[in-house]
């Protein structure tokens, strides 16, 4: 396993915001991959997901996981939650770093996310089912997650910090 520290699970989990706050206590670099592909592609997610599709997206994804994992400097990396759905991505993640999971219950997540117009796999805001589709990503990629976990940290009721400090306990010496 490498020195890497990857932070996976749904949109709205905290995994951008906890990472910059983990890079800090760990004194990192910390890789956020969908800004890296919006920095790359001078256009967000959700223009690249409108004008290519999701497929052209994932392969860009696979390519940014792949380069930044095979970095020699440790890193706090927040991987997409999509990320999870390709095996080959899954593996290289259980192989080359220490994997957190940060898990939330639906609730939590919707609450994070309803009103982001950024979130390219729930449509507009105004579309009914954007509730549903979380919901059902969710179900489709939680066992994913517990698939490449290493550690789980529930992030329900905790602000980012206190998500770090759970982080920080978890992992422990483990990550170097």
């Amino acid at each position: 396993m490498g020195d890497h520290l990857l932070l996976v699970g749904m949109m709205g989990a905290g995994k951008s915001t906890v990472g910059v706050l983990l890079a800090r206590r760990m004194a990192r670099p910390h890789v956020d991959i969908d800004g890296e592909i919006e920095r790359d592609a001078r256009r967000p997610v959700a223009e690249i997901f409108s004008s290519e599709g999701e497929p052209a997206f994932r392969e860009l994804e696979k390519a940014k996981l792949r380069s930044v994992l095979s970095s020699p400097a440790a890193a706090v990396v927040s991987v997409g939650g999509g990320a999870v759905i390709d095996a080959a991505n899954r593996a290289l993640m259980r192989d080359s770093a220490a994997v957190v999971w940060l898990r939330a219950r639906p609730d939590t997540l919707w609450s994070r996310v309803a009103d982001s117009a950024s979130r390219p796999l729930l449509g507009t805001p105004e579309s009914a089912t954007r509730r549903t589709t979380l919901e059902e990503l969710n179900d489709a990629r939680r066992p994913l997650y517990e698939e490449v976990a290493t550690f789980v940290v529930d992030t329900d009721d905790l602000d980012p910090e206190q998500v770090a400090e759970e982080v920080l306990a978890v992992v422990g010496r483990t990550v170097p």
